[in-house]
C-alpha cells in the first residue's frame, strides 16, 4: 500500500446578512423589503413565497392584502408566488410535522428554486418551522425573516438556527441556516398582548447578564419604562439586544455551535424543560425568566455570584413583570425525583454528551462549568418555590 491515507480538506465560506429596523415595512414607499430581496442581484426580479403566522394574520387582517399591493407596486423587482401560506402560530406549529411537509409541497408546486425567497412573517416558532422547511428545500432556499414579536426581534429572528420539536424534545430536528436578511418592523409589536411583550424581554436580560454589564445597568434603570411598554425604551432594548446577538454569532468563534460552550443559552436548560413540563402553557420567555433566576441563585449558593448582584437580577425580573415560580417546578416522578432535573440530562445530550452550563460571576461576566450539583439545584428550586409560590 502506498500514497496518503488521509486527505485533509479545509475551506472557509464567508457569510453575510443584513438586519434592518423599520416601521410599516409593507407600505409601498418603504424600500426596505425590496432592497433586502435585491441586495445581491439588484437587476433581477425576485420570486417570493410568503409564509404568515396565523396570529399575525388575525391581528393584522390587512396584512396579506398589503403584501400583494407591495408586490404589485414593485412588480419590476419582485414576484409574489401565489397567496401567502397561513400557518398556525406558537409552539403548536413546531409540534406538527405535517406543516413542514405542507410547506415543501407548496414550494414544489410554485417552482421555488435555490435563488428564490421564502419570506416568513411571524413569531419565533413560525420562523423556526418555516425556516427549517426553507433550509431543507433544495438544500436551502433564500430566507428572509420578518419577526413580529419582541422575543423574535431581539433574539431568535437574528440567529442562524431553525428547527421543530420531536420525540418530546424541543428543537430535536433542525439545522443551521444563515438568513438572507432580517427585517424588524416595530409596528407589529403594537398588537402583541402585554404578556407576550414582557415575555420577550427575558432574552434581553439574559444577553445582558452574559455579555454586557452596561446593558444590564440600562435595563435596571429603565425597568419601569419597559414594564409600561414605552415604545422608545422597547425599541432601544430590541436594537441593542439584536446587536449583541449578532456580534456573538459573527465574533464568538462558533456560529454553528460545533463546540459545547453556548453562553446565549444561559438559563435555558431549565427553561426548555419547563416548557415541555407545562405543555407550553408557559411562554418561552416566561420559562427563561425562571431559568435565569434559578441559575443565578445556584451561582449565589455556589459562591460565584455576590448577594448584591443576585438581588439586582431578581429585582429586575420582578420589576419587568416576570413570575419566578410555576407549579411545574415542584413536579416529581414516581420515585420522588424532581422532573425539572431531567432537563440537565436532556441539555447534555443536546450539546453532544458534555454538559456545559454558563454561570454568572457578575452581570456581564460568565464562566462555563461542566457539572451541576443536583442536590444544590434542588435546594435552589425549593428556595424559589417557597419564596414565590404564594405570589404566583
Amino acid at each position: 500500500m502506498s500514497g496518503e491515507s488521509v486527505l485533509a480538506v479545509s475551506f472557509a465560506v464567508p457569510f453575510r446578512y443584513s438586519v434592518h429596523f423599520t416601521e410599516h415595512v409593507l407600505e409601498p414607499d418603504n424600500p426596505v423589503l425590496l432592497q433586502a430581496l435585491r441586495q445581491k442581484e439588484p437587476e433581477r426580479r425576485q420570486r417570493v413565497l410568503a409564509v404568515v403566522d396565523d396570529g399575525v394574520a388575525q391581528a393584522h387582517p390587512e396584512l396579506c392584502t398589503q403584501l400583494r399591493r407591495y408586490a404589485v407596486a414593485h412588480a419590476d423587482g419582485m414576484q409574489l408566488l401565489g397567496d401567502p401560506v397561513i400557518v398556525p402560530g406558537g409552539e403548536r406549529c413546531k409540534n406538527d410535522p405535517s406543516l413542514v411537509t405542507g410547506l415543501h409541497e407548496r414550494m414544489a408546486a410554485v417552482g421555488l428554486d435555490r435563488q428564490s425567497f421564502c419570506l416568513v412573517i411571524g413569531g419565533g416558532a413560525v420562523l423556526d418551522m418555516a425556516g427549517f422547511a426553507a433550509a431543507t428545500c433544495h438544500r436551502g432556499v433564500r430566507l428572509v425573516r420578518l419577526p413580529t414579536t419582541v422575543l423574535a426581534q431581539n433574539d431568535s429572528g437574528i440567529g442562524v438556527k431553525n428547527g421543530v420539536n420531536a420525540l418530546g424534545m424541543k428543537n430535536f430536528v433542525g439545522s443551521f441556516a444563515v438568513p438572507f436578511a432580517v427585517i424588524n418592523d416595530f409596528t407589529f409589536l403594537s398588537t402583541l398582548s402585554r404578556r407576550d411583550r414582557i415575555a420577550g424581554m427575558a432574552e434581553a436580560v439574559k444577553v445582558s447578564l452574559v455579555r454586557d454589564a452596561a446593558f444590564f445597568d440600562w435595563l435596571c434603570d429603565n425597568a419601569a419604562a419597559l414594564a409600561r411598554l414605552e415604545p422608545s425604551a422597547t425599541e432601544h432594548m430590541i436594537r441593542h439586544c439584536a446587536r449583541l446577538h449578532a456580534e456573538h454569532i459573527a465574533g464568538g468563534g462558533d456560529p454553528f455551535e460545533l463546540g459545547s460552550a453556548r453562553p446565549l443559552d444561559y438559563g435555558h436548560w431549565a427553561a426548555h424543560k419547563l416548557e415541555s413540563l407545562t405543555q407550553h402553557r408557559l411562554r418561552h420567555g416566561e420559562a427563561v425568566g425562571i431559568g435565569l433566576a434559578l441559575d443565578s441563585r445556584y451561582a449565589l449558593e455556589l459562591g460565584m455570584l455576590s448577594a448584591e448582584a443576585y438581588e439586582r437580577i431578581e429585582r429586575l425580573l420582578l420589576s419587568l413583570g416576570f413570575r419566578l415560580y410555576d407549579p411545574a417546578l415542584e413536579l416529581r416522578d414516581r420515585e420522588g425525583r424532581l422532573l425539572l432535573l431531567e432537563g440537565l440530562r436532556e441539555f447534555r445530550e443536546h450539546l453532544g454528551g458534555e454538559l456545559t452550563i454558563s454561570l454568572l460571576e457578575a452581570p456581564g461576566r460568565a464562566r462555563d462549568v461542566h457539572e451541576m450539583d443536583s442536590a444544590l439545584v434542588a435546594r435552589c428550586i425549593r428556595w424559589l418555590t417557597e419564596r414565590y409560590r404564594d405570589a404566583a
